[in-house]
């Protein structure tokens, strides 16, 4: 089984919010992406690297309500209230080529599958129905891509590349035994602390943190 890390979202109370706040940390403005009509929910993405990508994801305030639990928690007030202030680390998410091993040998209940269209391409993501990130965050989403070129490769790299995904954790063997069980430990740096998510980068501006 590969696993990767294939991209990660930091979430932001508007997208232009979050373009401004991440051209002033990174130096580049991050191009507006699409929208995810099942989740009223839309983003800006660049690549980061490694194949894989950054995305802003914003509540789409045009589209319906989306009749479920948006994904990453943003229906939570205190997810709302946090990126209100300036985005934060959202989640981070698990290319796999074996989605359903993943979640057959999951020590933790990742949420139901759910499968994603945009034009030719079609994906398989975990996302639990009522809308909250295992562990807070620090445990992945999984997705698995149908075949085809990764995504990253038709967006704009900008310079900007993704150095480490950081999890702190007041009981950080736990937290590394749960990763391993996932076969993601070699995919971030857990620390001993408070729980926490952060993206290491490094960009036009030199090195950076979003957490």
């Amino acid at each position: 089984m590969h696993n990767k890390i294939d991209h990660f979202a930091i979430g932001a109370d508007t997208l232009e919010q979050g373009q401004q706040a991440l051209a002033a940390i990174l130096g580049v403005t991050v191009p507006r992406g699409g929208k995810h009509d099942a989740m009223s929910t839309h983003n800006c993405v660049m690549q980061s690297g490694n194949e894989s990508f950054l995305e802003i994801l914003s509540i789409d305030p045009e589209a319906p309500e989306p009749g479920r639990a948006r994904w990453f928690s943003l229906d939570e007030d205190v997810t709302r209230s946090r990126i209100a202030e300036r985005p934060r680390a959202l989640c981070w998410v698990v290319g796999t080529d074996d989605l359903d091993t993943v979640i057959a040998n999951s020590p933790v209940e990742l949420g139901e599958v759910v499968l994603f269209t945009r034009e030719e391409r079609s994906w398989r993501l975990t996302v639990p129905l009522d809308g909250h990130l295992p562990e807070g965050g620090l445990l992945p989403a999984f997705i698995e891509w149908s075949p085809g070129p990764h995504p990253s490769t038709g967006q704009q790299d900008l310079g900007v590349s993704l150095t480490s995904v950081v999890l702190s954790h007041p009981e950080p063997e736990r937290l590394t035994a749960m990763l391993k069980a996932l076969q993601v430990d070699h995919l971030a740096q857990v620390e001993e602390g408070p729980a926490a998510l952060a993206f290491e980068l490094k960009g036009p501006n030199g090195p950076a943190r979003i957490d």
